[in-house]
């Protein structure tokens, strides 16, 4: 017997397939035995998880106390300052986006604040002024508190497009619009200059906006990491302790969707097909072949039970590969040389990624194509895993 059910994963329909194939592909036997080293796989993973979000809430507390000073101190200085503390901020959060879509801390349906973190694609005109209307967003409409309760309760109000929150939200008061195919925004700094001769008015208000949104994202980053931290009733304690096949099912799901749906498709696919830098992941300040990279180094991670910190200490053990190893070698031979891959394609994207896209850039938009096919190709090797353990395939519509 089989069933198809459905899960909500953010704006996509996710289908899985419960079938009872065995590892041979259709013996009722029951699943194969998992290998004795999968419960260390598993200690790993959470270790992992915990020290990747412990350094991404370093750099948003580093990027909070720069956009403070920014907002304190409104200088051409104290401006490239913050813009740098976000770029290095999303360094270690990018390569957490892996531990998604199985409902866990992050995006887990009742309370998990993965779309005040990282929801995207944003409506510049939700926030702030655009080209073309001067008075547009929530910050020039002075009718609206700027609070971290109002903003919250704002975020996605209408529509997925109407970002309030976040990373992205961040970036476009730090750059503003992209209006160029060869470098980011180019808000000016006196956008932040309060009562002075500022190009954009409500600069007060920006500010509090922007210091507002960026307390959040401690506050948001600080759950996840003691949801991960060690010794405590939390996720981390549910998971270690949870039967081990349910447990390799949800790091495998990370895995399987980042790889092809999100990063293949939703990031990749949809921007090549549009050319359009409206579609590009962090488009205002031309991050997105950084994002490419990093969500595949944390696909790697997860792999190969190794992360690298900020101080450059490693926290590593058993990884998945090595769970499959035990039991397929070939197979996992198979997806060490296709991360490995995926990588290198990530590595080759030539910056900025507008530019990449541009329908007239042929090399560009085959670097991009090589990296999505190789991401399907990742995609359908991790969908050999699923199978050969009998675990359910997630399957995005």
């Amino acid at each position: 017997m089989s069933s198809w059910t459905r899960h909500s994963i953010g704006s996509a329909l996710l289908i899985t397939f419960a079938g009872t194939l065995g590892a041979c592909g259709g013996d009722d036997d029951g699943p194969p035995a998992l290998p004795d080293n999968t419960q260390e796989a598993i200690e790993t993973y959470a270790r992992i998880v915990h020290a990747s979000y412990e350094d991404s809430l370093a750099e948003a507390r580093a990027m909070d106390t720069a956009i403070k000073a920014l907002v304190a101190e409104p200088t051409e200085a104290n401006f490239e300052a913050a813009k740098t503390a976000w770029l290095e901020s999303r360094e270690p959060y990018l390569q957490t986006e892996v531990y998604r879509f199985y409902d866990g801390p992050i995006d887990n349906p009742t309370d998990g604040p993965e779309g005040l973190i990282n929801a995207w694609p944003l409506d510049e005109a939700y926030i702030d002024y655009v080209d073309g209307d001067a008075t547009a967003g929530i910050i020039n409409d002075t009718s609206v508190t700027i609070d971290a309760s109002t903003l919250e309760s704002l975020n996605e109000q209408g529509g997925e497009e109407n970002v309030a929150t976040g990373y992205h939200a961040i970036e476009f008061l730090l750059w503003g619009q992209d209006a160029s195919d060869t470098g980011p925004g180019a808000r000016p700094s006196t956008d932040y200059v309060t009562g002075g001769a500022g190009t954009a008015q409500n600069q007060d208000r920006r500010g509090q906006y922007l210091t507002t949104v960026s307390t959040m994202l401690v506050g948001h980053l600080d759950g996840l990491t003691t949801a991960w931290a060690s010794g405590g009733n939390n996720y981390r304690a549910e998971l270690e302790g949870a039967d081990r096949r349910e447990a390799l099912r949800r790091i495998l799901t990370g895995m399987i969707v980042l790889s092809g749906f999100e990063t293949g498709g939703e990031r990749l696919q949809t921007a090549l097909d549009s050319a359009d830098q409206e579609d590009e992941h962090s488009c205002f300040s031309d991050n997105t072949h950084r994002d490419m990279i990093q969500n595949v180094q944390g696909i790697l991670n997860v792999w190969k039970g190794s992360y690298t910190r900020l101080d450059r200490s490693t926290v590593s053990g058993v990884g998945v590969g090595d769970v499959l190893r035990e039991v397929d070698s070939e197979l996992a031979e198979k997806l060490d040389a296709q991360i490995a891959e995926s990588l290198q394609l990530a590595e080759a994207l030539v910056p900025p990624f507008d530019r990449e896209i541009g329908l007239s850039n042929t090399e560009g938009r085959a670097r991009v194509l090589a990296l999505i096919g190789s991401l399907r190709d990742q995609e359908e090797l991790l969908e050999e895993v699923f199978r050969f353990f009998d675990l359910t395939i997630p399957y995005p519509e």
